[in-house]
């Protein structure tokens, strides 16, 4: 007998001697989705077929529909062989132009799958409603390969939960419908490779009631005031809003939580009936009494039991909380240190080990955790954000998080933190500032203060209370993929746009961060990150970054640290530390890893600098330290960390911390210092008092008033390196031919680190392209991207070249990145600039090498990466604003000479630090006898305005004199001579130009 008709004799048999067969019976017939006999191709959307996937090239599995003798069902079956390292697997869409499926006869999805019995997981994901299998909502399961040879895997439609760590839409209705289904998909395990075999993918059972009718609460906690009611809503679903067919009751009933029935609250007990026919939406509600005593107390809490029949019950049970009142901490007119050692001296070990704890939102276990755990921090990490991704999502997201603290013993509010390193990058549609290496361009102090000061706006009416900004590194090496993370190469730049942190946080006392449009700010990465050696790294196939940073302690302290001293005398909120390693000459440690160095952490920043917020780790950085994971925790504690963020390792974290403090390696002493550093800064953010969002800013998110100030940001970030003949700023009148890869791409031109970690090229965002900019002066405008549009006829061409987005490691030179143009852009340079005078705008995180390119180029502007207002670019183009920017880093000639940077005994650069042509005023004349006078009155100065006047005199004509022929002779007193206007010795600044203006 062939071995498929023997299956379904077997099963036939089974089920006539099954008790369940009379039901059976009047199961609807099993529907096919897959047989693999070749019915469905190997293709992808929009036609029907089976496609593979995976987060690079060598994930995506290999498939094949292969002949099997031992086919559960046919002749052939799915296999393929797959060796995972990120994620992986594969997909079967319906075809995006047919019509949905209707699964919703049904009770679930079954198959065959051949077994290892290695214990590995696989998840098996279904696609619900949306546009197509690609732009659906995600709902996913798993199941457990322990077993050997073919067996069918049932799963119901039931056991289905919605991702909530990554959807391809911005939320439909987060209802598993199954009247409009796209098709499945399968993640393979990642580790080991392996193979796998697939056969008979359908459709069985009838479906019941309960799987399309569910019983909500409109809440997991409802806190109230002692002597308040709580009022639980009750509420009866179904999918697509029909009316239940049959009765639906819940059963009710207060149970034993930390409240004692009869002295603090009155039980309750019932039963609510949803009788056949009850329309979806419909409510019921219960009331839960309080009761007043004189006493300070806890929170205390009164679990609702839910017994649902003929519908779906609740996920968890609801709790009412009565809210903590009457003691000391809570009250918000006692100084800030004595509610902490208040709230301090009531706390247990493991509720201060969940204060130490930081979990990535999208990793918790369940929202109950939030609890369960004591935690009292959450973060979205680089792209992790609610659906729809709005201002209204990210608050409703955050304050039913915070809802959750509620059920705790103290109410403890969690802090939330996002990376806004330019902005709210993380919300479509926010206000998106020039990267940092722009703002240091500006070499405004006050634009750099006013951009932190929209950041925090927008930031804090969203509901998060906490920038994981700005980066203080300071970069020494353009090969490094952060370097536009950075200020600039020059420590005093980066001291000097450190008025940023008052515009996040405030007043340096913190009283402001209680303010709706402020924000903790958060220095980083102590300590060097930006020095790291090329070569030195050891993170996957990154170069530089998280490498090893090789100083003297007296090169430490003059470019690292300082910038350190700086913020922590601005009272910075937190610092994080960086994933680099330090190796100090002589002090006989070696690489050291920057978590576990209490000497710089304990005893430089917290002891000799006196920093008193808190140290908050960097992405599951402590897993980097040597050692065992005990070893991790308390070598990082120990250094001075306080807060660890351990995205996906929470639950491992507090054991660990509680059972390294119970055994006496951590000191509870140094818990009680961490606690208390996180608890001040949550009681000056005001959490306790307004622990949910505040959204009352939310309608300036993006306002015209905002984009201004990143419009300003962008024009004066531009820096103008060559002019010949006065080519810019532009006149309306005449023709331009735009091209370029960067002149027409949002996503480009803001860089990495928006919307999601990495950044993206294409329409990501909001925002105005330099090409509208351009367009919206109102000049006479062709566009052609690669320049094979015809050239002539045209005035002047504008060729807007660059980077794409990248962040991190993942942009380091030698990580599938140098420095050159690609080669689309060098063709489209050299067709234009050969046709006509042309202009060329960089569009990139750090300088590009131009080469030979130089010469027939007329005008080349540095544009850094300018954020989402391209207008500001336009600005500066066509003299609406004058180019007023200067280099933050040195622009190489060749990569040969990295790292390259002011101060350097050898210094030949194309263009020094501090270069920067201006179109602001014209350039005053007397050559060295006008710089001999600006010399004199630089030393007389007795304001830092005139002093610095004085120098910028000085500039404009020792650049006038050598923009034509820069040599290292003058390049290396014209940069430092910027270092020296930073650092306020104006005089000392205008001779090392007047040594310029001599060497050229």
């Amino acid at each position: 007998m062939p071995r498929t008709a023997l299956l379904v004799s077997t099963a036939l048999f089974a089920a006539l001697l099954s008790p369940t067969a009379v039901r059976a019976a009047a199961d609807p017939a099993p529907t096919p989705v897959d047989r693999f006999e070749g019915e469905v191709p190997f293709a992808s959307q929009p036609a029907e077929g089976i496609f593979t996937w995976g987060s690079d090239a060598d994930d995506p599995p290999a498939l094949r529909l292969a002949d099997r003798a031992d086919a559960p069902e046919g002749e052939r079956v799915l296999t393929g062989d797959y060796d995972i390292s990120g994620w992986g697997g594969f997909t079967h869409d319906y075809a995006a132009t047919g019509p949905a499926h209707d699964w919703s006869a049904h009770q679930g999805i079954r198959f065959w799958w051949q077994g290892h019995g290695d214990g590995r997981r696989i998840a098996f994901e279904i696609k619900d409603g949306g546009a197509h299998g690609e732009a659906s909502e995600l709902w996913t399961t798993s199941f457990t390969d322990d077993f050997t040879g073919w067996k069918r895997i049932e799963i119901p439609f039931a056991d289905f939960r919605y991702r909530t760590d990554y959807q391809p839409v911005g939320g439909i209705d987060h209802v598993l419908g199954l009247t409009q289904m796209w098709g499945y998909a399968v993640t393979l395990p990642t580790g080991a490779g392996g193979d796998f075999a697939m056969d008979g993918v359908e459709l069985y059972g009838r479906a019941d009631q309960s799987l399309r009718a569910s019983v909500t609460t409109d809440a997991a906690v409802y806190p109230v005031a002692e002597g308040g009611a709580a009022t639980v809503r009750v509420t009866l679903a179904t999918t697509g809003a029909a009316p239940v067919d049959e009765p639906v009751t819940v059963t009710y009933g207060t149970a034993d939580g930390t409240a004692e029935p009869g002295r603090d609250y009155t039980p309750v007990t019932g039963t609510l009936t949803f009788p056949a026919g009850t329309p979806s939406g419909t409510s019921r509600t219960v009331r839960i009494p309080t009761l007043r005593d004189r006493a300070a107390e806890a929170a205390e809490t009164i679990p609702l039991t839910l017994t649902v029949t003929g519908a779906k019950a609740p996920a968890e049970t609801p709790q009412v909380v009565i809210d903590a009142h009457g003691l000391p901490y809570l009250n918000s007119k006692l100084p800030v240190k004595r509610r902490v050692a208040d709230l301090l001296s009531r706390m247990s070990l493991a509720e201060k080990a969940g204060q130490m704890t930081q979990a990535e939102r999208g990793a918790l276990t369940a929202p109950g955790d939030i609890a369960a755990y004591d935690l009292g921090s959450l973060l979205s990490g680089g792209g992790s954000t609610p659906t729809p991704n709005t201002p209204e999502a990210w608050a409703k997201m955050i304050d039913a998080f915070q809802l959750r603290t509620r059920a705790t013993r103290f109410q403890i509010p969690l802090i939330y933190g996002v990376d806004a390193v330019h902005g709210h990058n993380n919300l479509v549609g926010a206000t998106v500032m020039p990267h940092n290496i722009g703002i240091g361009a500006t070499r405004d102090p006050q634009l750099a203060h006013r951009t932190g000061e929209v950041t925090a706006a927008e930031v804090r009416a969203t509901g998060v209370p906490w920038d994981f900004a700005p980066c203080l590194c300071v970069t020494r090496d353009e090969r490094w993929g952060r370097s536009y993370e950075s200020f600039g190469e020059d420590p005093a730049l980066v001291e000097s746009m450190e008025t940023v942190i008052q515009g996040l946080q405030g007043a340096p006392d913190g009283r402001d961060l209680k303010d709706d449009d402020k924000v903790l700010a958060t220095a980083k990465h102590f300590v060097g990150d930006g020095g790291t050696t090329y070569g030195s790294s050891t993170t996957g196939s990154y170069t530089i970054d998280q490498g090893v940073t090789e100083v003297t302690r007296k090169q430490l302290e003059a470019v690292h640290l300082a910038p350190y001293r700086e913020a922590v005398d601005r009272g910075v909120g937190t610092v994080m530390p960086s994933y680099s390693s330090l190796d100090i000459a002589g002090d006989g440690q070696g690489p050291v890893k920057m978590h576990a160095r209490a000497d710089m952490i304990n005893g430089v920043l917290k002891g000799r600098m006196g920093f008193d917020g808190f140290v908050i780790s960097d992405w599951a950085a402590i897993d980097q330290l040597p050692g065992d994971y005990a070893s991790d925790v308390r070598t990082s504690v120990n250094a001075g960390l306080d807060m660890i963020m351990v995205p996906y390792a929470y639950q491992d974290f507090t054991r660990t911390l509680t059972d390294e403090v119970t055994a006496g390696r951590i000191a509870e002493r140094r818990i009680d210092d961490a606690v208390s550093r996180i608890l001040t800064q949550k009681i000056r953010l005001g959490l306790f008092e307004r622990p949910y969002a505040d959204t009352s800013g939310a309608a300036d998110i993006g306002s015209a008033a905002h984009r201004a100030v990143a419009r300003r940001a962008a024009a004066e970030s531009q820096v103008l390196l060559k002019n010949s003949g006065g080519l810019l700023p532009l006149k309306k009148t005449q023709k331009v031919y735009v091209a370029g890869s960067n002149a027409d791409d949002i996503g480009n031109q803001t860089g990495g680190w928006t919307v999601t970690w990495q950044g993206a090229s294409g329409n990501t965002t909001p925002g105005t392209t330099i090409l509208e900019g351009i367009r919206r002066t109102g000049a006479p405008v062709t566009y052609s991207k690669d320049a094979s549009a015809p050239l002539t006829g045209y005035d002047v061409g504008v060729v807007v070249v660059g980077e794409t987005p990248y962040a991190e490691g993942v942009g380091d030179v030698g990580n599938g990145n140098d420095l050159e143009l690609s080669p689309a852009d060098r063709a489209a340079v050299d067709r234009v600039c050969a046709a006509m005078k042309c202009a060329v705008l960089i569009v990139s995180g750090r300088p590009q090498l131009i080469g030979d390119r130089l010469g027939p180029i007329d005008a080349l502007v540095a544009s850094w990466l300018p954020g989402t207002e391209g207008d500001g670019v336009a600005d500066v183009l066509y003299g609406r604003r004058p180019f007023t920017g200067r280099l933050p880093v040195t622009w190489p000639r060749s990569e040969a000479q990295l790292p390259i940077n002011v101060g350097d005994p050898v210094y030949d650069p194309q263009y020094p630090y501090g270069w920067g042509l201006t179109t602001l005023t014209k350039t005053p004349g007397g050559g060295l006898a006008a710089l001999y006078r600006l010399a004199d009155a630089a030393g007389r100065a007795h304001t830092a305005q005139a002093g610095r006047s004085a120098v910028e005199q000085a500039r404009r004509i020792v650049e006038r004199r050598i923009a034509d022929r820069i040599t290292a002779a003058s390049a290396k007193p014209f940069a430092e001579a910027d270092h020296l206007l930073l650092t306020g010795r104006y005089a000392r600044a205008v001779r090392k130009l007047i040594e310029a203006y001599r060497a050229g």
